[in-house]
């Protein structure tokens, strides 16, 4: 039976003392980890892949791997960009994986309500709807470049980071993705709406 060594609020704060109390396997600091850095993966996984099924396991997956593979974490960078990455390549992995299946509009995640009139949420629903389809249509590794960065909001630093790649790989995919749904989108009015929308809010 492992001990169970108490560390208080201002210990867990502390990153190394936190990963080393993770290391110890001690429930306290893994519910502290997890319920730190899980807000910003499940939103990060969530922008990636558009439906919350996927997300749900997705997320799992990642802090099971995260768990796993924390002994050989060397803080070469920081622990939320390490877990990102292993985030990143989870979903990396399960795009390919899918071979790239159209999306169900029943999974496609709902536009948030901002008290519009009921036809403007339809239409924004089906404007998602129609831009993760045209990202279920491109090769993994755009996708995930053009998500982290015009979706999750990700700078392009951070996208090659996460992505294991140069900056300029990065902006190549980005741009590549970019003119593929600006592509659709002119044959595309919902689409098109969509992105309008998007850019002026």
């Amino acid at each position: 039976m492992v001990a169970l060594h108490v560390v208080e609020g201002s210990q867990l704060q502390d990153e190394r003392a936190l990963i080393a109390a993770c290391l110890r396997l001690e429930p306290a600091a893994e519910r502290v980890l997890f319920r730190r850095e899980y807000p910003r993966v499940n939103a990060t996984v969530y922008r990636l892949v558009g439906t919350k099924h996927e997300t749900d396991d997705l997320v799992q997956e990642t802090f099971i791997a995260v768990f796993r593979a924390l002994p050989q974490f060397r803080a070469e960078s920081k622990l939320s960009t390490w877990i990102d990455r292993i985030a990143v390549r989870a979903v990396f992995q399960h795009i390919e994986a899918r071979k790239r299946q159209p999306l169900p509009l029943e999974v496609v995640p709902e536009p948030e309500d901002h008290g519009g009139a009921l036809d403007d949420r339809v239409r924004a629903r089906e404007g998602l709807r129609q831009l993760y389809r045209v990202l279920d249509a491109l090769p993994a590794d755009a996708r995930m470049a053009f998500a982290l960065y015009a979706i999750d909001g990700r700078s392009i630093a951070d996208v090659a980071a996460l992505t294991r790649t140069t900056a300029i790989a990065a902006k190549v995919r980005i741009w590549r993705a970019r003119r593929e749904v600006e592509k659709r989108a002119a044959k595309n009015v919902t689409l098109r709406e969509f992105l309008t929308r998007g850019e002026s809010e």
